[in-house]
């Protein structure tokens, strides 16, 4: 039973991991800031694939890749990592995990309508009723405004909301970007090139703001190290692995709707660990939003 259901096991086992890597990085990004820990983050993880490539592929690193991979998935990194998680772990330390990965569920609608404009992909009315059911879920939540007897809700600040719809837009280009650079390359050595273009385009921009001294001193702050490594290896490794193990085995719709159910997963841990008051339209909205994204691939 177990062998024949390991691709729903493993997309679901793909979904517990970014709910771990997201709560793992938020209390790391309240401790020492977003930006240094993303940096971070992405060198232990392109540790952790170049060793995992050398010992299935024989290349530490993706020397084999052509020009064209490169450069689409270079692009894709920057976008993706740079920009899109810059966002995203911003939005981490600024409204909290739960409503960041709530945001994060719009990445299919706003996938399906990049493919639909730049690739020319055709969209069916369940796309259509998926993105609206998708955003209005969201929309329901982030206009929640607490009374008193919720004054434990977190606040929602306009920045925030629009950190986390710029994570989610980053990761949705980025997508687009890979699945055109990537062709039939090798995932893991394709994501390796991701995460080099991302930390290069984090060393410019420390580079530039002259940030090299906070990256150094979060460094030497254990707890916050702790906590990076651990969204590390749940995050760009074993949440990629498994995600990858998941769509080899059983349908990419199937695989795709179970990694989206991160926004609903995340509310138990929310509640328990992080002692924070989910309300129920803050539960409903968040089932919504994920039934919007599982339309999107009937």
């Amino acid at each position: 039973m177990f062998s024949s259901h390991i691709g729903e096991i493993a997309a679901l086992g793909t979904a517990i991991c970014w709910t771990a890597t997201s709560m793992a990085f938020e209390s790391a990004g309240k401790r020492v800031g977003s930006m240094a820990v993303n940096l971070i983050r992405l060198c232990m993880a392109l540790i952790l694939l170049s060793l995992f490539c050398l010992a299935t592929r024989g290349h530490l690193l993706p020397t084999d890749a052509t020009p064209h991979a490169w450069l689409w998935l270079s692009i894709s990194g920057v976008i993706g990592f740079t920009i899109g998680d810059l966002c995203l772990f911003r939005a981490f330390v600024v409204i909290g995990s739960r409503i960041s990965m709530l945001l994060m569920a719009l990445v299919p609608p706003f996938t399906a309508l990049i493919g639909w404009i730049l690739m020319n992909e055709r969209l069916a009315l369940f796309d259509w009723i998926g993105m609206a059911l998708t955003v209005g879920g969201v929309v329901w939540v982030i206009r929640e405004r607490p009374n008193r007897a919720q004054a434990d809700v977190p606040r929602l600040s306009r920045s925030g909301i629009l950190l986390g719809i710029g994570g989610a837009g980053g990761q949705a280009v980025g997508l687009v970007f890979s699945k055109f650079g990537m062709a039939d390359y090798d995932p893991f050595a394709a994501t390796q090139i991701r995460i080099i273009a991302g930390i290069v385009g984090f060393a410019g921009l420390f580079l530039a703001i002259g940030w090299w001294p906070r990256v150094i001193a979060a460094l030497s702050n254990r707890q916050a190290m702790a906590r990076t490594s651990i969204g590390a290896v749940f995050g760009p490794f074993l949440g990629v692995s498994l995600s990858l193990l998941a769509v080899k085995h059983t349908e990419a719709g199937v695989a795709a709707t179970l990694m989206a159910l991160v926004p609903v997963l995340i509310i138990p841990p929310a509640v328990i660990i992080q002692k924070e008051r989910v309300t129920p339209r803050g539960i409903l909205g968040a089932i919504i939003a994920v039934i919007g994204a599982a339309l999107l691939f009937v």
